[in-house]
């Protein structure tokens, strides 16, 4: 994970290169706190584009909503007719057949709105970088928009008493879900930096500064 060396060349860059501003995707497991770092980017001006966002987003679409029922039924759909997440989430992920139908209806939405969301980072000037916090960036291939890759650490223990106290995931359904995922080895090893988080807040905010130093932007 050697600083500089970019995830793909530059110019087979997609929704990012008309811009000369770097896109920084996150990447690393489950719980290993991708939304924090992607925090402390943000308290230094960058804008942060959510893939978890624009994914709840995407549910929420009448027409996604439409062909969730149809292939799911409505046993998928909460008391107000919005989609439960929860439900779909157990069948979808204890069935890769039903996970990659989910993605083809899905994908496609979120990567029309990822790249409406660069564009639009590209032309604020109070922007100096777009950070990507997708869970998975390298599984759908939303890493080509990316310029740097930073993969997050965190002990597995530490990622599990996270995902218990934030989402109340037993073991069980974590490691259903990294199952759908790439190895976190396959992940640190697509990345061009790492940072530890498994420590304090002032210890992540120093890692996050030195990231900035090395890439000459603002901190």
């Amino acid at each position: 994970m050697s600083p500089g060396h970019p995830v793909i060349p530059s110019a087979s860059r997609e929704p990012g290169q008309h811009t000369s501003k770097p896109v920084v995707g996150l990447v690393g497991g489950m719980g290993s706190g991708k939304s924090r770092v992607a925090a402390e980017f943000a308290r230094r001006g960058a804008r942060v584009i959510s893939g978890d966002e624009l994914g709840h987003e995407g549910l929420r679409q009448p027409e996604i909503r439409d062909l969730v029922v149809r292939r799911w039924g409505r046993g998928m759909l909460a008391a107000d007719d919005s989609i439960d997440r929860g439900k779909l989430g157990r069948v979808v992920f204890a069935d890769p057949a039903e996970r990659l139908a989910l993605e083809g209806l899905l994908f496609p939405w979120i990567e029309r709105r990822l790249q409406e969301e660069i564009e639009a980072a590209a032309r604020d000037p109070a922007v100096p970088l777009v950070v990507l916090d997708a869970a998975i960036m390298l599984e759908a291939g939303w890493n080509r928009v990316c310029d740097r890759l930073v993969y997050i650490h965190a002990p597995r223990h530490v990622r599990l008493r996270r995902l218990a106290g934030q989402r109340g995931w037993t073991t069980k359904e974590v490691t259903a879900r990294e199952s759908a995922q790439m190895s976190l080895s396959e992940k640190a090893g697509r990345a061009d930096y790492a940072v530890d988080n498994s420590g304090s807040p002032e210890q992540l905010a120093h890692q996050v500064e030195d990231l900035l130093r090395d890439w000459a932007l603002p901190r």
